[in-house]
């Protein structure tokens, strides 16, 4: 795989067994990644986006095909090794959110690093306030509006500095206004910190925002753009 290819699919494909039933989610599924790329995967609702931001990940493997994810060949490598590899290359921001309820924004992001042992508590400070948290650090989630809660996301994800951000609607639980700021906010942090960007949306404003769009219909994908 080239060097510049972070991420790259081959005949992929995954299928689920419900009772008597087996559906294919994923029907050969192909593509190739490169460093520093944005990208949007759109679709309609269980047209298989986040199984795909999944299997990419590492999260889950497919039933058959290939996945390399930054030089690693995710279908060679254990649960243990898949979760090694994403700990040294990749980031999550989530719809939900996902901080944990007790700790302030500071420890939220703390902790983070604490397991990726990619920073200290000056790291997290310094992301915090780029993403205009400086003066919330000792506010926890219930404190902290939609916006300011998917910030502190934001910067959990950015602070240990991936290769790669995969985000699943990251502003799928916001208003429209907050969820532009997020969007600008997002860019603008690619933009400093080159990390490429993987994008699971159904907003408009977001995938237009990404050099390409990827989009699935009936597990079937294809470039849009």
């Amino acid at each position: 795989m080239p060097p510049e290819i972070l991420i790259a699919a081959e005949a992929v494909t995954k299928t689920v067994t419900t009772g008597s039933a087996t559906l294919t989610i994923l029907h050969d599924v192909n593509l190739a990644i490169k460093r520093g790329e944005s990208v949007a995967i759109v679709g309609a609702s269980g047209s298989g986006k986040t199984t795909l931001l999944g299997l990419l990940a590492g999260l889950d493997t497919p039933d058959s095909g290939s996945i390399r994810l930054c030089g690693g060949a995710l279908e060679h490598l254990g649960e243990d090794g898949r979760a090694a590899l994403r700990k040294q290359h990749v980031g999550f921001v989530f719809q939900s959110f996902l901080l944990m309820p007790t700790l302030t924004a500071l420890e939220n992001v703390m902790l983070a690093l604490s397991v990726n042992k990619r920073g200290n508590a000056d790291t997290a400070r310094e992301w915090l306030t780029r993403v205009g948290l400086g003066e919330r650090l000792q506010h926890t989630p219930r404190q902290l509006s939609g916006g300011e809660q998917q910030r502190v996301a934001l910067a959990r994800a950015f602070a240990g500095n991936p290769d790669i951000l995969f985000a699943d609607e990251p502003t799928g639980n916001l208003d429209s206004g907050t969820g532009q700021q997020i969007i600008d906010l997002l860019f603008s942090l690619n933009a400093t910190a080159g990390t490429t960007l993987v994008l699971v949306t159904h907003d408009e404003q977001l995938a237009a925002r990404c050099q390409r769009q990827l989009r699935l219909d009936n597990g079937w994908l294809q470039e849009v753009r």
